[in-house]
């Protein structure tokens, strides 16, 4: 009971930083479209990817989803991964790690609510 306790705490905590950051990316904050500028990806670029990290949070929350969801934004955080390390940059790699792990372990976890 406990496990699932905090199982439901470490998915709404993952959904509610996935609709932050998606949030941050479809609306465009020059942050955001900075940060992918950088790598070359445009202001189109980054709406999808924040339409993407959106419906991923979302998909998360539901049971018949939920791996669809984790998988989608554990593919995101992971892109976000490989351009640190393509710009050599370990502290944006040690910043996102948490949250890639993050998401392994709630698909390890498995949704709370499944039977």
């Amino acid at each position: 009971m406990i496990l699932k306790i905090i199982n439901i705490i470490l998915i709404l905590v993952a959904a509610g930083m996935g609709l932050k950051q998606g949030w941050a990316m479809a609306a465009g904050q020059p942050e955001m479209i900075a940060l992918f500028g950088k790598w070359g990806i445009g202001k189109g670029g980054v709406l999808v990817m924040g339409v993407v990290t959106i419906a991923a949070a979302i998909l998360m929350l539901f049971p018949r989803t939920f791996v669809w969801g984790n998988f989608l934004m554990a593919a995101g955080i992971l892109l976000l991964i490989c351009f640190h390390l393509s710009d050599r940059n370990i502290k944006g790699v040690a910043i996102e790690l948490p949250f890639f792990l993050l998401n392994l372990a709630i698909i390890y976890l498995q949704h709370p609510l499944k039977r």
